[in-house]
């Protein structure tokens, strides 16, 4: 039997999940029942409503919830066996007995509440199970490198905002298998993320070639496809390429693997953010770690825009300058080439994707429909196939 007093007493003196105490489904919760306890009937029903409504906005079931908030929290237990350091036994006897306070105060029954509210009126109900916290969250302690903690166990996509790494709420859902042909190419890009994934040497990666040809989408569906193996995905745009050293030193001692990608690719021929980029590719001490990689795309082989103006310039050793400036995309352990489809290919991505949109068109006419489309956007590539057969998907319906 559950001694309310005392489990509300045990919550304010949590060390290592310390920080539930102040997420507001649980600061509500507690909030309810101290007032339950010392009488205050009229606040209690308030202070009810107020849990009920940040319960609602997440789960109807308390247990579920606060489970969720247990395995999910970054704290210093969570810390130390990420970085594969010893707890000790005075913590690991501080954390068994907050896995047990908190699995006994989330299945309280809402029934025993409402009792001592005395309430003629409707209160809500939620829900609770048994669930055993100490057994789940060794489990998931043993799976750290593959579900992580705080922020990145509940998230697989990120960019930097104002310095700090931050969660996209809602990704781009691409995933492999809604991509069609290149297979070659993305076997190599592939094959380099699962050795990551597998703790093996991984090489930073350049997918070069034409507009539309699936690079972008390729580093994305495979940050969609191997997630739930442990890999996590940090979007950069060029201008922040100076986070990096930063980046790592956050994320360096984290038990996941991490690809930091960098869409759209170049340099001018005095850019600041040359120099960021060439550090961490040439192995720079503040810019390495084993457990992240760099993927770039790029419309450009060289990387960088050169124009004729720089060669006639004034430098004494003015070819050592450009043949570091154009040397850029050869420091990339990998570099893969998407090329732009040709009549053949385009219409098989076509074909493919009319079957996934289950288009009723008949094949000819398709065809000949998609060859115009493409003419009149200018060329062939599967981002004008994709295109092409969802305007025919929303013309159908």
């Amino acid at each position: 039997m559950y001694d309310i007093k005392l489990l509300l007493e045990q919550t304010k003196t949590l060390i290592i999940f310390r920080n539930l105490r102040f997420e507001p489904v649980f600061r509500t919760y507690t909030d309810a029942l101290e007032k339950i306890m010392i009488g205050d009937r009229i606040n209690a029903v308030e202070a009810y409503s107020d849990f009920i409504f940040e319960l609602f906005s997440h789960s109807d079931n308390l247990t579920e919830y606060i489970l969720k908030l247990v395995l999910e929290d970054e704290n210093l237990y969570t810390l130390k066996k990420g970085e594969n350091k010893p707890t000790g036994t005075l913590l690991d006897e501080c954390l068994a007995n907050e896995l047990e306070v908190l699995q006994e105060i989330s299945q309280i029954p809402c029934e025993d509440i409402i009792s001592k509210l005395d309430f003629k009126g409707f209160l809500p109900h939620y829900n609770i199970y048994q669930a055993d916290f100490s057994k789940i969250y060794a489990d998931r302690i043993h799976s750290i490198s593959e579900f992580g903690y705080g922020i990145y166990s509940q998230y697989h996509v990120f960019v930097i905002k104002e310095g700090k790494i931050t969660p996209v709420e809602y990704p781009d859902s691409i995933r492999l298998c809604e991509l069609h042909n290149y297979e070659t190419e993305r076997s190599q890009v592939i094959a380099n993320t699962m050795a990551l994934i597998n703790g093996k040497p991984a090489n930073n990666v350049l997918l070069y070639g034409d507009c539309g040809t699936g690079k972008s989408s390729t580093v994305k569906a495979i940050a969609n496809e191997y997630y739930t193996k442990g890999l996590r995905l940090i979007e950069l745009k060029k201008k922040q390429l100076h986070e990096i050293p930063a980046i790592v030193e956050t994320i360096s001692k984290n038990p996941l693997k991490f690809i930091i990608f960098i869409d759209d690719l170049s340099f001018t021929e005095d850019d600041d953010d040359f120099a960021a980029l060439k550090a961490i590719l040439e192995g720079s001490v503040s810019s390495t770690a084993s457990n992240l990689v760099i993927y770039a795309t790029s419309n450009r082989r060289h990387l960088v825009r050169e124009t004729f103006s720089a060669r006639q310039g004034d430098e004494i050793h003015f070819k050592d300058t450009m043949q570091e400036l154009l040397s850029l995309s050869n420091r990339f352990g990998l570099t893969v080439t998407f090329q732009k489809p040709d009549k053949k290919v385009y219409l098989d991505v076509v074909e493919k994707l009319a079957k996934q949109y289950e288009l009723t068109v008949p094949t000819d006419e398709l065809m000949l429909k998609a060859e115009a489309y493409a003419l009149s956007r200018g060329g062939r590539s599967p981002r004008v196939a994709k295109q092409f057969v969802e305007y025919m998907a929303g013309c159908e319906q």
